[in-house]
């Protein structure tokens, strides 16, 4: 079992509402991106002009017109998550570390990381694309609790608008940047615990979603958000089943868009005030989309919630997850 410390998040100033796309002239305006994503905006490491001027036709630019790098997103919500955790960079013994559009290839971005949060310890990265998050945790709890240090720091760094086509509606309307981070334990208890965590690949489709190296972000729209669906939909239905009280349960799924999150809500019988997410504010975030709805709702965790977690990413990969929420100092 693994204990949840601390979780933060972290999302850059300038927006890309739905108003900028509909100026770029692509196609798109506000009643088109509402009715097929729910989305009114996101936020982005790149400037607005840079955007404007360029549509990032060249991606390996926009790594270097970022207004912010991997390591400064990633770190900024790490120490929301020590500050929650009541822990120093000194504390962390381990930083895993993962990204859908990582800045390096070499080295490993939970190096870069650490140095920037000034954390000696072991780094690695275990990337799966949107899943991440759950992936980590779900291998973290695979581990035997005496080989692992007090406190891991987990990160999930998204800067997927570098890898956007601004010409490309369908990818342009989705995404949006952001970082998030958790303090886990699991020899140390904390309020918060992953009671059950899964994960898996259907290797066969892995092409479905890419990003090229130095590339624009590609997918097949349609048979990947089915697959969300319906990956989402029995993950969530697995853990809600195994409930005898689903008073105090929560869904949060992974933030692709307002409409895929409903069908699923809709097929698992979870009612509106039961759901929670931010992709309507932020858009799809990748890995960070999950997390930092969690962190937003972190002081609104009482004893007795559960909380369902269920997440798709390309690969494609699949987690979920089950907190619980007891009631300790």
């Amino acid at each position: 079992m693994l204990y949840l410390h601390g979780i933060g998040h972290f999302h850059p100033e300038n927006v890309i509402t739905n108003r900028f796309l509909e100026e770029l002239d692509i196609g798109t305006d506000e009643t088109w991106i509402m009715e097929r994503v729910g989305i009114r905006e996101r936020r982005t490491v790149l400037p607005l002009d840079y955007i404007r001027e360029t549509r990032n036709r060249e991606p390996w630019l926009a790594h270097e017109v970022s207004l912010y790098s991997n390591a400064q997103t990633a770190a900024a919500a790490a120490r929301m998550a020590l500050d929650r955790a009541g822990l120093k960079p000194s504390d962390i013994g381990m930083v895993v570390a993962g990204s859908s559009v990582p800045t390096y290839t070499t080295p490993a971005e939970a190096s870069t990381i650490a140095a920037e949060l000034g954390i000696d310890a072991l780094c690695v990265d275990v990337n799966s694309a949107c899943s991440t998050f759950g992936i980590q945790l779900d291998l973290l709890n695979r581990m035997m609790p005496d080989k692992l240090p007090p406190f891991v720091l987990t990160v999930q760094p998204e800067a997927i608008t570098r890898a956007i086509d601004f010409n490309d509606r369908s990818a342009a309307v989705l995404f949006g940047d952001a970082g998030t981070a958790a303090v886990v334990s699991a020899s140390v208890t904390a309020r918060v615990a992953v009671v059950e965590s899964n994960s898996g690949t259907n290797a066969a489709a892995c092409e479905k979603v890419t990003v090229p190296f130095a590339g624009h972000f590609r997918q097949e729209g349609h048979a990947v958000q089915g697959f969300a669906i319906r990956r989402m939909t029995e993950s969530l239905q697995g853990l809600k089943a195994g409930l005898e009280d689903v008073g105090r349960f929560r869904f949060i799924g992974h933030q692709a868009n307002l409409g895929a999150l409903r069908t699923v809500c809709e097929r698992a019988g979870i009612p509106d005030d039961r759901h929670w997410h931010n992709v309507s504010d932020f858009g799809n975030t990748g890995s960070s989309g999950a997390p930092a709805v969690l962190s937003t709702h972190w002081d609104a965790l009482h004893p007795g919630d559960r909380v369902a977690i269920c997440l798709v990413g390309a690969g494609l990969t699949w987690a979920n997850l089950l907190l619980t929420v007891e009631d300790r100092k």
